[in-house]
């Protein structure tokens, strides 16, 4: 049993326990589109994309498959990169999209930036033609993840019946998880104003190829520690400090700056191709692995994690 629609846009949650049940409430979501004449995209974990195709038999020709674990590795880019590529490539029709961000394997770090993204779902389709079904491992996922995704979809469907959500309340999710970020005791640090934006950038080069980045990886990284230190020169006062670290074989980028992000969605919305300026952040968190934001009026800080 898939939401109906009463609006433009339907964001319901799937809640499955066993392959049984992901089978019957996600196949049946595809057929309803495909059958409507809707445009279908699957994008999950890759294993469950094998279950899928399986399942739909020949009907899977008609569907777009994603891997999330891929295209969705850095939360921050799913709905610019995932979800809003598809949907406007289709701008006079209904879409139909099931999207799977959270799974068992995601880690703590990354979790607050994936249940953020759920939450802005809601306010980055508002008014759009879709219906973006996002399944959870109920077995797998822990009841805090369960918890939070009734405040971030507005009905939820468990056991083959479907609800409106009691606790719906995305804006708390955004703001639960605005959560400050500690300073990193080994990370090297540089100041930065108007006049150090290339010293600052070679800081971050040379101090992340020291910890293993190389190539590619290090050349997006010297875009991502350019983006930041300007916005930060631009719109967050003028000045900012940036550190370099490592975690958990990941090169960590973080930069501090007295500005305040007030759109909770800036940096996952795209930009119209003849639009000047506006994609650093978008830039930013196509190019790295996590993005975690902390910003008040007080300040932002934006820390960017690359594999090496």
């Amino acid at each position: 049993m898939t939401a109906p629609v009463t609006e433009p846009f339907v964001h319901p949650a799937l809640f499955y326990r066993g392959e049984e049940e992901y089978v019957d409430g996600t196949v049946s979501f595809i057929r309803d589109g495909l059958e409507a004449g809707e445009p279908v995209a699957v994008a999950v974990p890759g294993p469950n994309l094998t279950v899928l195709r399986t399942a739909l038999g020949e009907a899977a020709t008609d569907v777009q498959f994603i891997d999330m674990t891929q295209a969705g590795r850095n939360p921050g880019r799913i709905i610019p990169r995932v979800l809003r590529v598809f949907a406007d490539a289709h701008p006079r029709t209904r879409v139909r999209i099931i999207g799977e961000p959270i799974w068992p394997d995601r880690s703590g770090l990354e979790y607050p930036a994936c249940a953020q993204h759920e939450a802005l779902i809601n306010s980055a389709f508002q008014g759009r033609d879709a219906t973006i079904l996002c399944p959870y491992d109920a077995e797998g996922l822990s009841e805090q993840v369960l918890t939070d995704a009734y405040a971030t979809h507005p009905v939820v469907i468990s056991g083959g019946r479907e609800r409106t959500s009691p606790s719906y309340a995305p804006d708390h999710v955004v703001a639960l998880y605005n959560e400050p970020l500690a300073l990193a005791e080994a990370a090297e640090s540089c100041d930065f104003g108007a006049d150090d934006l290339p010293r600052a950038r070679h800081f971050v080069v040379e101090r992340a190829a020291r910890f293993g980045l190389s190539g590619m990886r290090l050349e997006d990284l010297a875009l991502v520690a350019a983006e930041l230190t300007t916005n930060s020169v631009v719109h967050g006062g003028g000045t900012g400090t940036v550190r370099v670290w490592t975690e958990n074989g990941q090169v960590v980028c973080e930069v501090r700056d007295q500005g305040h992000l007030k759109d909770p969605l800036a940096g996952r919305r795209p930009r119209p191709p003849a639009q000047r300026g506006g994609r650093g952040l978008l830039l930013v968190n196509y190019l790295t692995d996590l993005v975690r934001v902390h910003t008040g009026p007080d300040g932002t800080v934006i820390r960017c994690y690359i594999d090496c």
